[in-house]
């Protein structure tokens, strides 16, 4: 059996977010802790991805306070709760190939110490010892206990509301873990 095992490089991987709400929406970029993924026979067969909560950005918001309170808040209790919560963590745990370098991936998603299957598309280039993984993922953030003006626990939020639902595009470069056997 012919086993690949890949590292996800740090400095050239990142996932960026858009969350919305009722008056227009914020997005920004959050990096990636570590990760790798594992193909046999030319085939994905695991993966597990880290991001690092505390690495959130807002790339939308120029005035420094403004960012560096949105940030705070994004980092605090009410959103990913950094301090408790630094790391997120998504786990490949059935990959089924589909044409054009596409996986149909279901995997389990951690985000303050709460665990939901998810369902993914991944698409995953190889490149003589390298490889790129690109996926978009909409998330329900109540499910993970981020109800900060979520119109399903509070009412009469008006234009404060904030949607549930926000997108996550990943982006990962990995190379050959030739240390990994």
């Amino acid at each position: 059996m012919n086993t690949q095992n890949f590292k996800v490089n740090n400095d050239k991987s990142i996932v960026e977010w858009i969350g919305r709400k009722i008056t227009g929406a914020h997005n920004g970029t959050i990096g990636i802790k570590e990760g790798s993924f594992t193909f046999k026979d030319n085939q994905l067969s695991s993966g597990t991805f880290v991001i690092d909560t505390r690495s959130i950005k807002i790339l939308d918001i120029e005035d420094a306070e403004t960012n560096a309170q949105f940030a705070g808040h994004l980092a605090s209790d009410d959103f990913f709760n950094s301090d408790q919560y630094p790391e997120s963590i998504f786990e490949i745990m059935h990959a089924e190939p589909g044409d054009n370098n596409l996986y149909y991936v279901n995997g389990d998603l951690t985000i303050k110490g709460i665990t939901h299957p998810i369902d993914a598309v991944l698409k995953i280039e190889t490149n003589q010892g390298s490889a790129t993984l690109q996926s978009k993922i909409v998330l329900d953030r109540t499910k993970y206990n981020m109800k900060f003006r979520s119109g399903n626990f509070f009412t009469d939020l008006g234009d404060t509301l904030i949607y549930n639902n926000f997108d996550l595009t990943i982006n990962l470069v990995a190379d050959i873990n030739n240390n990994s056997l």
